[in-house]
């Protein structure tokens, strides 16, 4: 608690995560098979690889992997995107990029709501990757004006919530068991609904302009569609699903398997095909069934720079040129190969990466360092050299449009894959949100210019008592 005893917006998202998560693991119990399978994955990957472990003590990680999670909503309108940052500020969260899934056939623009500090992350990373569906995309007129009319009818927050985010905006922070409502009454938004809201009809001719906007559409609030746990060894999740009675996708999206992770691979589990009730009128229900809900694993490497990352994007374009994944994953092998290979190009050390520029950095004193006797070099490069300062990769916190789509498309059935026109329109989110979004290259480079500076400082604080 602060000096007013308010708890702090780390503790709100703590508590707010492990909500989710038991609400999910109870709602999608193959959910609760893959988290034990994951922390299987993490505790032998850890054993069998001592400089791993190593290097996440020194980076003070190892104790966040178990609880780190992301999730994914999606949202109808932009009052509902407003209102959900507002919600996400009380849990210490902002709006980190913009992403447009528009070119890969999916509907929607998004942002990454997290943590940005490092103690925050440290103390629990929670991320929500939220869409806001692109109603303008839907061709059809008639179709298009009775999705904006019901959507424009539904409330996805409840009294309570509304009040709570009010009054923590209202003093600057909440007691514990204002707190502990406020919990509770979000996680409402969240939670699954086997009701719909429209008809079967209306459901079948938003299903077929995209199945994604009959997701949204159709139900009275944004169910999480899925949660994320971390791994340590994605491939291994990947191979020991099915052993689990768990279905994976067909291919993992990202970069290929390397000796030294970069950005984010994910791959997750096919979506559940569950029993939902439509609106059939005076009080009668219909039954149907809607896919939408998965389990999904992320594995993150570092963060690139814009060198890096264009780098990685002309890379996967290659790769893409000469095979695509097939959705029914009949050439999954062919594909890893072919991605493998291109990748050869992107160096595979830490030193090679840092040497090209093409990765974020956070640097810290090693042991002589913190021992300069006489050294009074200040050219930076050859301090590090000399093993004066180390350097360890900075995580990537957030996400790629590419992979993103993929986990989407792979959940929402072969036959979902239609064309947009790329349509980025960021300006337009930003407006929608109430805010700018934080450019996530800025804030990566500004976090290693900080650990160079304090290592300067460091050293010459060390100099100065000589």
């Amino acid at each position: 608690m602060d000096s007013r005893g308010f708890v702090t917006p780390d503790h709100i998202r703590s508590a707010f995560s492990a909500a989710m998560s038991a609400m999910y693991r109870t709602e999608v119990p193959a959910y609760g098979t893959l988290m034990d399978l994951v922390a299987s994955v993490n505790d032998e990957t850890l054993r069998s690889d001592p400089e791993l472990r190593q290097r996440l003590e020194a980076m003070d990680s190892l104790d966040r992997i178990s609880e780190e999670r992301h999730g994914a909503i999606r949202l109808g309108t932009p009052a509902e995107l407003s209102m959900m940052r507002r919600v996400f500020a009380v849990m210490g969260m902002v709006p980190v990029g913009y992403y447009d899934l528009s070119p890969a056939g999916v509907p929607v623009h998004s942002t990454a709501f997290r943590p940005v500090g490092a103690e925050a992350l440290s103390r629990n990373p929670f991320r929500v990757f939220t869409s806001l569906l692109r109603i303008d995309l839907i061709d059809d007129e008639t179709l298009r004006a009775e999705a904006e009319r019901i959507l424009s009818e539904r409330r996805i927050f409840t009294g309570g919530a509304l009040a709570l985010t009010e009054k923590a905006e209202r003093q600057a922070g909440l007691h514990e068991d204002d707190a502990d409502r406020f919990v509770a009454e979000i996680l409402e938004t969240f939670r699954w609904h086997d009701q719909a809201c429209v008809s079967l009809d209306m459901y079948n001719s938003l299903h077929q302009a995209h199945r994604l906007i009959a997701d949204v559409v159709s139900f009275r609030g944004p169910h999480i569609n899925h949660l994320t746990p971390r791994t340590l060894d994605i491939d291994a999740v990947q191979v020991g699903m099915p052993a689990h009675g768990i279905a994976p996708k067909a291919i993992v999206e990202g970069p290929p398997p390397r000796l030294c992770p970069i950005l984010l691979r994910q791959t997750s589990f096919k979506a559940l095909d569950e029993v939902v009730s439509f609106n059939a009128g005076d009080g009668a229900w219909v039954a149907g069934s809607h896919t939408a809900r998965f389990g999904e694993i992320e594995q993150r490497g570092i963060a690139l720079t814009p060198k890096g990352r264009a780098l990685y994007d002309s890379l996967l374009e290659a790769t893409r040129a000469i095979i695509r994944p097939a959705a029914d994953g009949s050439n999954a092998a062919d594909y890893a190969q072919t991605l493998s290979r291109t990748f050869e190009a992107f160096p595979d050390t830490w030193e090679g990466i840092r040497a090209a520029n093409l990765g974020y950095f956070r640097y810290s004193l090693t042991e002589r360092g913190r021992h300069t006797g006489s050294v009074m070099a200040d050219d930076f490069e050859h301090l590090v050299a000399e093993g004066f300062f180390r350097f360890d990769p900075i995580v990537y916190e957030d996400f790629l449009p590419v992979s993103a789509a993929g986990i989407f498309q792979s959940n929402l059935g072969d036959g979902a894959t239609q064309e947009f026109v790329a349509s980025p329109n960021q300006k337009r989110f930003e407006s929608d949100l109430g805010v700018g979004v934080l450019n996530e290259f800025e804030h990566y480079a500004a976090i290693e210019q900080a650990s160079i500076e304090t290592c300067r400082q460091a050293l010459g604080g060390l100099r100065a008592a000589e």
